[in-house]
Protein backbone atom coordinates (compact mmCIF):
# COMPACT_ATOMS: atom_id res chain seq x y z
CA UNK A 1 0.00 0.00 0.00
CA UNK A 2 1.31 3.50 -0.61
CA UNK A 3 0.05 6.62 0.08
CA UNK A 4 1.24 10.56 -1.92
CA UNK A 5 0.97 13.63 -0.58
CA UNK A 6 -0.53 15.63 -3.68
CA UNK A 7 1.31 18.86 -2.99
CA UNK A 8 4.58 17.19 -3.54
CA UNK A 9 2.92 15.36 -6.29
CA UNK A 10 2.30 18.57 -8.61
CA UNK A 11 5.54 19.47 -7.64
CA UNK A 12 7.44 16.34 -9.54
CA UNK A 13 4.69 16.49 -12.53
CA UNK A 14 5.65 20.30 -12.64
CA UNK A 15 9.31 19.08 -13.40
CA UNK A 16 8.20 16.23 -15.39
CA UNK A 17 10.20 13.59 -12.98
CA UNK A 18 8.09 10.34 -12.44
CA UNK A 19 7.62 9.42 -8.91
CA UNK A 20 8.89 6.44 -7.56
CA UNK A 21 5.99 4.31 -9.41
CA UNK A 22 5.34 0.54 -7.77
CA UNK A 23 8.44 -1.55 -7.49
CA UNK A 24 7.04 -5.19 -8.00
CA UNK A 25 10.53 -6.75 -7.71
CA UNK A 26 12.69 -4.68 -9.75
CA UNK A 27 15.08 -1.56 -9.07
CA UNK A 28 14.06 1.48 -10.35
CA UNK A 29 16.61 4.32 -12.04
CA UNK A 30 15.92 7.79 -10.70
CA UNK A 31 16.20 9.44 -14.38
CA UNK A 32 14.14 12.49 -15.69
CA UNK A 33 12.54 11.63 -19.35
CA UNK A 34 13.74 13.63 -22.26
CA UNK A 35 10.31 14.99 -23.60
CA UNK A 36 10.99 17.52 -26.32
CA UNK A 37 8.32 19.50 -28.52
CA UNK A 38 6.92 17.34 -31.60
CA UNK A 39 9.30 18.65 -34.25
CA UNK A 40 12.80 18.90 -31.87
CA UNK A 41 14.85 15.76 -32.29
CA UNK A 42 16.87 14.75 -29.34
CA UNK A 43 19.19 12.26 -30.27
CA UNK A 44 21.92 10.66 -27.60
CA UNK A 45 23.96 7.69 -27.19
CA UNK A 46 23.63 5.30 -24.46
CA UNK A 47 26.92 4.89 -22.72
CA UNK A 48 26.54 1.11 -22.38
CA UNK A 49 28.90 -1.17 -22.99
CA UNK A 50 29.15 -2.00 -26.98
CA UNK A 51 27.69 -5.06 -28.35
CA UNK A 52 30.22 -8.04 -28.77
CA UNK A 53 30.22 -7.75 -32.10
CA UNK A 54 30.66 -3.95 -32.62
CA UNK A 55 26.87 -3.10 -33.60
CA UNK A 56 25.26 0.03 -32.06
CA UNK A 57 21.08 0.01 -32.91
CA UNK A 58 19.75 2.78 -33.73
CA UNK A 59 16.09 3.40 -32.23
CA UNK A 60 13.78 5.87 -32.61
CA UNK A 61 10.97 6.83 -29.62
CA UNK A 62 7.61 8.45 -30.39
CA UNK A 63 5.62 9.32 -27.51
CA UNK A 64 2.31 10.61 -27.86
CA UNK A 65 2.14 13.29 -24.76
CA UNK A 66 3.85 13.94 -21.65
CA UNK A 67 2.27 12.67 -18.61
CA UNK A 68 3.76 10.46 -15.78
CA UNK A 69 2.84 7.12 -16.74
CA UNK A 70 3.80 7.42 -20.25
CA UNK A 71 7.14 9.38 -18.94
CA UNK A 72 7.13 6.06 -16.57
CA UNK A 73 7.26 3.97 -19.17
CA UNK A 74 9.62 5.86 -21.50
CA UNK A 75 12.20 5.32 -18.45
CA UNK A 76 11.95 1.54 -18.12
CA UNK A 77 12.12 0.45 -21.87
CA UNK A 78 15.48 3.04 -21.41
CA UNK A 79 16.77 1.03 -18.97
CA UNK A 80 16.17 -2.29 -20.07
CA UNK A 81 18.23 -1.35 -23.25
CA UNK A 82 21.02 -0.09 -20.59
CA UNK A 83 20.36 -3.48 -18.18
CA UNK A 84 21.62 -5.35 -21.50
CA UNK A 85 24.45 -3.39 -22.03
CA UNK A 86 23.70 -2.89 -25.57
CA UNK A 87 25.00 0.22 -27.89
CA UNK A 88 22.61 2.56 -29.38
CA UNK A 89 21.29 5.74 -30.48
CA UNK A 90 18.24 7.09 -28.94
CA UNK A 91 15.90 9.58 -30.50
CA UNK A 92 13.35 10.52 -28.60
CA UNK A 93 10.52 12.37 -30.13
CA UNK A 94 6.96 13.33 -28.23
CA UNK A 95 4.17 14.77 -30.12
CA UNK A 96 2.46 16.61 -27.34
CA UNK A 97 -0.59 15.21 -27.98
CA UNK A 98 -1.15 16.27 -31.19
CA UNK A 99 -2.27 13.72 -34.06
CA UNK A 100 -0.66 15.88 -36.78
CA UNK A 101 2.95 16.01 -35.09
CA UNK A 102 2.47 12.28 -34.20
CA UNK A 103 1.76 11.24 -38.06
CA UNK A 104 4.86 13.48 -38.69
CA UNK A 105 7.50 12.04 -36.36
CA UNK A 106 6.26 8.60 -37.19
CA UNK A 107 7.27 9.94 -41.09
CA UNK A 108 10.80 10.78 -40.00
CA UNK A 109 11.41 8.02 -37.95
CA UNK A 110 10.92 5.56 -40.35
CA UNK A 111 12.54 7.38 -42.85
CA UNK A 112 15.85 7.80 -40.77
CA UNK A 113 15.69 4.10 -41.10
CA UNK A 114 15.76 3.47 -37.26
CA UNK A 115 16.56 -0.56 -36.62
CA UNK A 116 13.61 -0.35 -34.16
CA UNK A 117 10.64 2.02 -32.81
CA UNK A 118 9.42 2.38 -29.88
CA UNK A 119 5.74 3.41 -29.63
CA UNK A 120 4.39 4.61 -26.31
CA UNK A 121 0.58 5.21 -26.54
CA UNK A 122 -2.48 3.51 -29.08
CA UNK A 123 -2.52 6.50 -31.20
CA UNK A 124 2.03 6.84 -31.63
CA UNK A 125 1.81 3.07 -32.54
CA UNK A 126 -0.90 3.27 -35.26
CA UNK A 127 0.84 6.15 -36.60
CA UNK A 128 4.23 4.13 -37.07
CA UNK A 129 2.46 1.13 -38.28
CA UNK A 130 0.56 2.91 -40.86
CA UNK A 131 3.94 4.24 -42.19
CA UNK A 132 5.73 0.59 -42.35
CA UNK A 133 5.47 -2.85 -42.22
CA UNK A 134 9.07 -3.56 -42.09
CA UNK A 135 10.64 -1.56 -39.11
CA UNK A 136 10.30 -3.83 -35.79
CA UNK A 137 7.69 -1.48 -33.84
CA UNK A 138 7.74 -2.18 -29.76
CA UNK A 139 3.87 -1.02 -28.51
CA UNK A 140 3.90 0.03 -24.64
CA UNK A 141 0.99 1.95 -22.87
CA UNK A 142 -1.53 -0.02 -25.35
CA UNK A 143 -4.63 -0.98 -23.91
CA UNK A 144 -5.44 -3.62 -26.67
CA UNK A 145 -3.41 -4.49 -29.58
CA UNK A 146 -5.40 -6.40 -31.96
CA UNK A 147 -9.00 -3.96 -31.07
CA UNK A 148 -6.52 -1.29 -32.05
CA UNK A 149 -5.68 -2.87 -35.54
CA UNK A 150 -2.31 -2.85 -34.33
CA UNK A 151 -2.12 -6.88 -34.68
CA UNK A 152 -3.99 -10.08 -36.04
CA UNK A 153 -4.10 -11.28 -32.44
CA UNK A 154 -2.65 -10.63 -29.16
CA UNK A 155 -1.52 -13.91 -28.60
CA UNK A 156 0.09 -14.53 -31.91
CA UNK A 157 0.70 -10.65 -33.55
CA UNK A 158 1.23 -11.82 -36.98
CA UNK A 159 2.91 -8.64 -38.67
CA UNK A 160 5.93 -6.14 -37.88
CA UNK A 161 4.34 -4.83 -34.08
CA UNK A 162 4.16 -6.29 -30.40
CA UNK A 163 4.74 -5.27 -26.81
CA UNK A 164 3.34 -4.39 -23.85
CA UNK A 165 -0.32 -3.84 -22.83
CA UNK A 166 -1.09 -1.76 -19.78
CA UNK A 167 -5.19 -3.14 -19.13
CA UNK A 168 -5.89 -2.10 -16.03
CA UNK A 169 -7.79 -4.19 -13.06
CA UNK A 170 -11.08 -2.40 -14.42
CA UNK A 171 -12.97 -4.74 -11.98
CA UNK A 172 -10.82 -4.34 -9.27
CA UNK A 173 -10.48 -0.81 -9.36
CA UNK A 174 -14.79 -0.53 -9.36
CA UNK A 175 -14.27 -2.77 -6.51
CA UNK A 176 -12.34 -0.53 -5.11
CA UNK A 177 -14.60 2.38 -5.73
CA UNK A 178 -17.62 0.44 -3.72
CA UNK A 179 -15.11 0.23 -0.85
CA UNK A 180 -14.27 3.45 -0.50
CA UNK A 181 -17.97 4.68 -1.51
CA UNK A 182 -19.92 2.22 -0.02
CA UNK A 183 -23.16 4.19 -0.65
CA UNK A 184 -21.87 5.71 -4.12
CA UNK A 185 -25.26 4.63 -6.94
CA UNK A 186 -23.86 6.26 -9.61
CA UNK A 187 -20.49 6.81 -11.45
CA UNK A 188 -19.61 8.85 -14.07
CA UNK A 189 -16.84 7.54 -16.26
CA UNK A 190 -14.76 10.58 -17.78
CA UNK A 191 -12.59 9.79 -20.72
CA UNK A 192 -11.29 11.39 -24.43
CA UNK A 193 -13.93 10.42 -27.20
CA UNK A 194 -11.15 10.29 -29.30
CA UNK A 195 -9.25 7.89 -27.90
CA UNK A 196 -9.83 4.28 -29.51
CA UNK A 197 -8.08 3.05 -26.43
CA UNK A 198 -10.62 4.73 -24.00
CA UNK A 199 -13.71 3.24 -26.54
CA UNK A 200 -12.02 -0.53 -25.43
CA UNK A 201 -11.88 0.53 -21.83
CA UNK A 202 -15.50 2.37 -21.47
CA UNK A 203 -17.41 -1.25 -22.58
CA UNK A 204 -15.24 -2.84 -20.13
CA UNK A 205 -16.06 -0.60 -17.44
CA UNK A 206 -19.56 -0.55 -17.84
CA UNK A 207 -19.81 -4.56 -17.92
CA UNK A 208 -18.18 -3.95 -14.43
CA UNK A 209 -20.30 -1.60 -12.94
CA UNK A 210 -23.69 -3.19 -14.45
CA UNK A 211 -22.18 -6.51 -12.28
CA UNK A 212 -21.69 -4.34 -9.25
CA UNK A 213 -25.02 -2.43 -9.48
CA UNK A 214 -23.98 0.43 -10.37
CA UNK A 215 -25.04 3.36 -12.46
CA UNK A 216 -22.97 4.55 -15.22
CA UNK A 217 -23.26 8.45 -16.65
CA UNK A 218 -20.85 8.89 -19.04
CA UNK A 219 -18.43 12.22 -19.59
CA UNK A 220 -16.41 12.43 -22.43
CA UNK A 221 -14.44 15.43 -23.95
CA UNK A 222 -12.99 16.07 -27.67
CA UNK A 223 -9.67 17.32 -25.92
CA UNK A 224 -8.06 18.90 -23.16
CA UNK A 225 -9.53 22.36 -23.71
CA UNK A 226 -13.00 20.69 -22.26
CA UNK A 227 -11.81 18.68 -19.44
CA UNK A 228 -12.59 21.49 -16.92
CA UNK A 229 -16.61 22.17 -18.17
CA UNK A 230 -17.11 18.60 -18.68
CA UNK A 231 -15.90 17.86 -14.77
CA UNK A 232 -18.06 21.21 -13.86
CA UNK A 233 -20.99 19.51 -15.41
CA UNK A 234 -20.67 16.44 -13.65
CA UNK A 235 -20.88 17.76 -10.02
CA UNK A 236 -24.13 16.97 -8.39
CA UNK A 237 -25.12 14.06 -11.00
CA UNK A 238 -22.93 11.24 -9.89
CA UNK A 239 -21.66 10.07 -6.33
CA UNK A 240 -18.23 9.49 -7.75
CA UNK A 241 -15.94 10.18 -11.39
CA UNK A 242 -13.90 7.32 -12.46
CA UNK A 243 -11.41 7.73 -15.26
CA UNK A 244 -9.30 4.68 -15.98
CA UNK A 245 -6.13 5.00 -18.35
CA UNK A 246 -6.90 7.66 -21.24
CA UNK A 247 -4.09 9.70 -22.33
CA UNK A 248 -5.68 13.10 -22.40
CA UNK A 249 -7.73 12.82 -19.08
CA UNK A 250 -4.69 11.68 -16.84
CA UNK A 251 -2.48 14.66 -18.57
CA UNK A 252 -5.45 16.92 -17.52
CA UNK A 253 -5.88 15.28 -14.33
CA UNK A 254 -4.88 18.39 -11.82
CA UNK A 255 -7.48 20.40 -13.69
CA UNK A 256 -9.85 17.48 -13.16
CA UNK A 257 -8.53 17.10 -9.31
CA UNK A 258 -8.85 20.95 -8.84
CA UNK A 259 -13.04 20.80 -9.93
CA UNK A 260 -13.83 17.57 -8.48
CA UNK A 261 -12.12 17.87 -5.21
CA UNK A 262 -13.66 21.42 -4.48
CA UNK A 263 -16.55 20.12 -5.09
CA UNK A 264 -16.48 16.85 -2.50
CA UNK A 265 -16.50 14.59 -5.73
CA UNK A 266 -14.02 11.50 -5.18
CA UNK A 267 -12.17 10.65 -8.44
CA UNK A 268 -11.02 7.00 -8.62
CA UNK A 269 -7.98 7.06 -11.60
CA UNK A 270 -6.95 4.11 -13.73
CA UNK A 271 -3.79 4.38 -12.44
CA UNK A 272 -0.98 5.94 -9.94
CA UNK A 273 0.15 9.04 -11.75
CA UNK A 274 -3.17 10.29 -11.82
CA UNK A 275 -2.86 9.75 -8.17
CA UNK A 276 0.03 11.57 -7.81
CA UNK A 277 -2.11 14.64 -9.60
CA UNK A 278 -5.03 14.81 -7.28
CA UNK A 279 -7.46 12.19 -7.75
CA UNK A 280 -8.06 9.95 -4.52
CA UNK A 281 -7.05 6.40 -5.38
CA UNK A 282 -6.27 3.42 -7.46
CA UNK A 283 -5.22 -0.27 -7.80
CA UNK A 284 -2.42 0.63 -9.70
CA UNK A 285 -0.36 -1.06 -12.67
CA UNK A 286 3.47 0.27 -12.84
CA UNK A 287 4.15 1.78 -15.74
CA UNK A 288 7.55 1.80 -15.47
CA UNK A 289 7.59 -2.14 -15.56
CA UNK A 290 5.35 -2.15 -18.65
CA UNK A 291 8.05 -0.04 -20.16
CA UNK A 292 10.67 -2.35 -19.32
CA UNK A 293 9.09 -5.36 -20.58
CA UNK A 294 9.00 -3.90 -24.04
CA UNK A 295 12.67 -2.95 -23.64
CA UNK A 296 13.36 -6.29 -22.64
CA UNK A 297 11.21 -7.56 -26.02
CA UNK A 298 13.00 -4.74 -28.45
CA UNK A 299 16.53 -6.32 -27.19
CA UNK A 300 15.50 -9.74 -27.94
CA UNK A 301 13.98 -8.22 -31.28
CA UNK A 302 17.88 -6.33 -31.72
CA UNK A 303 20.31 -9.09 -30.06
CA UNK A 304 18.73 -12.18 -30.73
CA UNK A 305 16.87 -12.16 -34.48
CA UNK A 306 13.42 -12.51 -32.45
CA UNK A 307 10.46 -11.71 -34.94
CA UNK A 308 7.56 -9.08 -33.89
CA UNK A 309 5.38 -11.61 -35.54
CA UNK A 310 5.52 -14.38 -33.07
CA UNK A 311 5.90 -12.16 -29.79
CA UNK A 312 2.59 -12.60 -27.87
CA UNK A 313 1.52 -9.23 -25.91
CA UNK A 314 2.89 -8.72 -22.64
CA UNK A 315 0.68 -8.10 -19.66
CA UNK A 316 1.43 -6.64 -15.69
CA UNK A 317 0.28 -9.49 -13.50
CA UNK A 318 -2.87 -8.30 -11.85
CA UNK A 319 -1.31 -9.77 -8.23
CA UNK A 320 1.56 -7.42 -9.03
CA UNK A 321 -0.84 -4.01 -8.73
CA UNK A 322 -0.82 -1.96 -5.42
CA UNK A 323 -3.35 0.05 -4.06
CA UNK A 324 -2.00 3.84 -4.26
CA UNK A 325 -3.90 6.78 -1.96
CA UNK A 326 -3.45 10.59 -2.30
CA UNK A 327 -3.26 11.57 1.64
CA UNK A 328 -4.51 14.99 1.11
CA UNK A 329 -7.37 14.36 -1.30
CA UNK A 330 -8.51 11.93 1.27
CA UNK A 331 -8.46 14.70 3.81
CA UNK A 332 -9.87 17.42 1.39
CA UNK A 333 -12.47 15.33 0.76
CA UNK A 334 -13.29 13.74 4.37
CA UNK A 335 -12.72 10.00 3.24
CA UNK A 336 -10.38 7.54 5.31
CA UNK A 337 -8.47 5.25 2.99
CA UNK A 338 -6.06 4.58 5.46
CA UNK A 339 -7.16 0.89 5.99
CA UNK A 340 -7.26 0.20 2.04
CA UNK A 341 -4.61 -2.17 0.49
Amino acid sequence: MKFMKKGLAMVLAGAMIVASLTACGSSKKETTAETKAAETTTETTAETKAAADGTTYKIGVLQLVEHAALDASNEGFVAALDDAGISYTIDQQNAQGDQTACQTIAEKLVNDGDDLILAIATPAAQAVAGITTEIPIVGTAITDFAASGLVESNDAPGGNVTGSSDLTPIEAQISLLQKVLPDAKTVGVLYCSAESNSAIQLEMTKEACAAAGLEVVEFSVASSNEIQSVVESAVGKVDALYSFTDNTIAAGMNTVAMVANENNLPVIAGEEGMVNAGALCTYSIDYYELGYLAGQMAVKILTEGADPATMPIEYYPEEKCEFIGNEDTAATLGIDISGLE
